[in-house]
């Protein structure tokens, strides 16, 4: 790695092996010449006088790519493109004529940008119901574990640790449902030319209009696709990227509400993301257990979401059938927003493949808190025995105050059914009032619910993906 100039964090840190191939050169200049031996291969087949000679030189030469020649030759021309037509054609003198023939720059760089994010995109599905897997797991096991619930961080009414870990799972799938629609609503540019009239094929095939119409096709079918975008100027619309970045940006939102939570629960020490027996949580508090893996979940996170403006704004902007200041930006934006999403989900993985649950500290949590919750079923308990309702309520009131005041400003136990044991007007015992204090009374059905989600929503999914579960991620720092 050279250390005299910039190395993006995202390749060195945070993505994978994998996804960096995806949006490497090899990829992307291997595909351009995918595209050029489909271009050629379609031109042959539809009359035009090129020869299997030819296309089979091109063929072999797909992989083998001479970045020498292609830089020389760019620094004299200024353009990518022309330089890898030439380069193409030094490997390939009996095909150099006709290689791009029809095509303007576009029929490359478009084509080869839906292919990329197609790629990328089957591979944050596949991490993405992996997190949905390991997730299914966790709640499952702990589907009849009481713990508090909180609205607005205040102590609520009680449910378990695996019916919150599904809230996190319906996002989930919620960004699932997004990706799977843009991914299998994906569809090639095709060679419309300069400006999408496809002016140069109606000159190419002497105005056959009816051979022009099976060109798209036939080079969908030959990239892998269903079909081209009807119309365009000269590139896709802008509005795709838009479309793919907010998937992961919808993703990026699901993993951070996730790592906030995790985080949160760190702090009460009820649950905790994995901590290795070497790793250093602070350089100063040597006892410290800082929850980074969640953080940086949360920062690589926030990074997706704001990077989803940069598509957006770009489709807003373009003049007409194109202008050219979408090519720097997508150059970042598009590929550093892969990377970053694979690295969260990779974060992601590796957090609740390893989420350590503290059973003793979630239960002393909500037994600290449950006499205030249980004032409801004592009330109703005391009202069976002939109590007044409303001289209950008010008595409950006054006497939760109490309590609450010995919490907060004496610093004393919750002494609430003490209270309400002394207090004649409920008729209730100390014993009596303990018996209510069993914590999987005041879940509701929140195992049930964990139990039906896993069943009807999740596994289907998982069951439907056998393939490509099991994928461990490998966290580099």
């Amino acid at each position: 790695m050279p250390n005299d100039r910039y190395v993006s964090p995202l390749s060195e840190r945070y993505a994978s092996k994998e996804m960096q191939y995806i949006f490497s050169p090899d990829m992307k200049f291997s595909t351009w010449r995918r595209l050029w031996v489909a271009l050629a291969e379609t031109e042959m087949e539809l009359g035009l006088p090129i020869t299997q000679e030819q296309i089979d030189e091109m063929k072999a030469h797909i992989t083998d790519i001479n970045y020498d020649v292609a830089k020389a030759r760019e620094k004299e021309v200024r353009h990518d493109v022309m330089s890898h037509v030439y380069a193409y054609g030094v490997q390939c003198p009996k095909a150099k004529g006709i290689i791009h023939l029809g095509a303007t720059s576009c029929y490359v760089g478009d084509n080869t940008d839906i292919i990329v994010m197609r790629e990328a995109l089957r591979l944050v599905r596949k991490k993405l119901i992996n997190v949905l897997a390991e997730l299914a797991k966790f709640a499952d096991r702990y589907k009849d574990l009481p713990t508090l619930a909180f609205t607005h961080f205040q102590p609520a009414q009680p449910t378990t640790v695996g019916k919150r870990a599904t809230l996190w799972m319906q996002e989930f799938m919620l960004d699932l449902e997004d990706l799977e629609y843009v991914l299998g609503s994906l569809k090639l540019l095709g060679s419309k030319g300069t400006t999408g009239t496809q002016a140069s094929f109606l000159e190419l095939f002497n105005g056959d209009q009816e051979t022009i119409d099976k060109i798209d096709p036939m080079i969908a079918q030959k990239m892998g696709f269903k079909e081209c975008y009807p119309v365009s100027g000269q590139t896709y619309s802008r509005k795709v990227d838009t479309r793919v970045m907010n998937v992961l940006a919808g993703i990026a939102a699901s993993a951070h509400k996730m790592s906030n939570d995790i985080r949160l629960l760190q702090h009460l020490k009820e649950v905790e993301e994995p901590f290795e027996k070497s790793q250093i949580g602070s350089s100063a508090m040597a006892y410290k257990r800082n929850p980074m893996r969640s953080e940086r979940i949360a920062s690589l996170s926030r990074y997706v979401m704001v990077d989803a403006l940069n598509p957006a704004i770009t489709s807003a902007t373009q003049w007409f059938e194109r202008t050219l200041d979408d090519s720097a930006n997508k150059r970042l934006s598009i590929p550093e927003g892969f990377l970053a999403v694979d690295g969260i989900l990779d974060l992601c993985l590796n957090v609740v493949d390893g989420l350590v649950v503290y059973e003793k500290v979630i239960e002393k949590h909500i037994m600290s808190e449950l006499p205030f919750m249980a004032t409801e079923n004592i009330m109703m308990d005391a009202v069976k025995r002939g109590g007044d309702r409303q001289e209950l309520h008010e008595r409950i009131r006054t006497l939760s105050m109490e309590a609450g005041r010995n919490v907060k400003e004496k610093g004393l136990d919750n002494n609430l059914l003490e209270l309400i044991a002394a207090d004649e007007t409920f008729g209730l015992s100390l014993e009596e009032l303990q018996a209510c204090m069993e914590p999987s009374r005041y879940v509701g059905r929140a195992k049930e619910q964990t139990e039906s989600f896993l069943q009807k929503v999740v596994q289907p999914v998982l069951d439907a993906n056998q393939d490509i579960l099991g994928v461990k991620a490998d966290i580099s720092v």
